[in-house]
């Protein structure tokens, strides 16, 4: 498909038309699109009618175009300065086109938790994004509130049964029976202690979120659920008995220091107990978009990095028993959380503020279009450690 320009309201493109024209076009991105200034004048890109309109309220919001910085459009965004109408995984297909650099955010990012410690900054990062009122997530999950992806037998399926399926492809996947002492790192909002517990399975559940916390304590007493929560860090837990097993569900992305999880792992996990976690990943586990960094997982969250996280099981006593990839089932999981969310925007603006809506709006689709595309993966990882001789 050819890439043209067309304006109205002006003689000939301007500035902005020739950077979108020359950066944002290319091979890779092949969507008509349409940009409209508040005063009237129009830009159309490609051909067709626009799947995409982008509309420019006021000079901040042309500032942040013209720079082409994914960053400053996504705060452009969310402050009202942009709108976008139309396809949302289209919008952030133009990724590519954009840059994304801001080194000095990015290192310290990294540094901070050598300053102030890895507890304190995961405390921190994990109120960030999990400290906002528990409704508030309850108006895109599911039913079973789990916040890692699902698994699918086919694209129309719905999010509720292809969670359920996903949790209990943990519970057999760990061999768990009735009385069985199981660690769900990162309880969230209880989808695994739910489930594992109507099964009488005993769950201690970590958080390290007040909001989770309150909901996990009060799931467990309303459900009379043979579990319990713990307020700690998974790193700085202690237990005088072992687990049958672990879980950690989408939690890894919290937990980058591969070499110090498997070795509190080896202390908490019984000879012969297993380990079931899901997470999104990436080749490059710091390859973290400017607007997540920020506004999304601050501090060092990282995506689950494979290859250096087998590497770290191979020198660990733990064998890998089974890796799945869920690529495609974390783009159809994260579609129907931006669909939910869309679905319940009135709601969510009401109780919540527009920024807030417009934030996770971002999030959601920018995920589903990351993980379509081939830009994030997501696996499945079953551990075990083998019987004691």
């Amino acid at each position: 498909m050819s890439q043209c320009a067309t304006v109205s309201g002006a003689s000939a493109p301007d500035r902005l038309s020739r950077l979108i024209q020359k950066h944002v076009f290319g091979d890779r991105i092949k969507i008509p699109l349409e940009i409209r200034l508040w005063g009237g004048r129009t830009y159309r890109f490609g051909t067709g009618e626009p799947v995409v309109k982008i509309l420019v309220k006021d000079r901040k919001g042309l500032s942040a175009l013209r720079r082409l910085d994914e960053l400053r459009i996504c705060e452009a965004y969310m402050n009202g300065s942009l709108d976008v109408q139309g396809d949302m995984l289209g919008f952030a297909s133009l990724r590519p086109g954009l840059h994304d650099r801001h080194p000095l955010h990015d290192l310290w990012q990294r540094v901070a938790p050598w300053f102030v410690g890895r507890i304190k900054t995961d405390r921190h990062a994990i109120a960030a994004h999990y400290d906002f009122a528990s409704d508030f997530y309850l108006r895109f999950l599911d039913p079973t509130r789990c916040y890692s992806q699902a698994v699918f037998e086919r694209d129309d399926e719905d999010l509720e049964t292809a969670q359920r399926r996903k949790l209990d492809f943990a519970i057999d996947a760990c061999r768990l029976q009735p009385g069985d002492r199981v660690l769900d790192v990162g309880g969230g909002w209880g989808s695994f202690t739910e489930q594992a517990g109507a099964r009488g399975i005993q769950v201690t559940s970590l958080t390290i979120s007040r909001e989770s916390e309150a909901f996990l304590t009060d799931l467990i007493e309303r459900r009379q659920l043979p579990c319990r929560v713990v307020n700690q860090d998974f790193l700085a837990y202690r237990s005088p008995e072992t687990y049958d097993a672990i879980v950690i569900l989408g939690v890894m992305e919290h937990l980058p220091d591969y070499p110090a999880v498997l070795r509190q792992v080896q202390r908490l996990l019984k000879p012969g107990g297993r380990v079931y976690l899901d997470a999104s990943a990436s080749r490059d586990k710091y390859d973290k978009p400017g607007f997540v960094a920020r506004y999304i997982f601050p501090a060092d969250h990282a995506f689950l990095c494979l290859h250096d996280f087998l590497r770290a099981v191979a020198q660990s006593p733990l064998e890998v028993l089974t890796v799945d990839n869920d690529r495609h089932n974390y783009f159809l999981t994260c579609k129907a959380w931006a669909e939910n969310l869309e679905a319940a925007r009135e709601d969510i603006i009401a109780r919540w503020g527009e920024t807030l809506y417009r934030r996770f709006r971002l999030y959601l689709w920018g995920s589903a279009q990351a993980f379509l595309s081939g830009g994030a993966d997501a696996f499945r990882v079953v551990l075990e450690r083998p019987l004691e001789a």
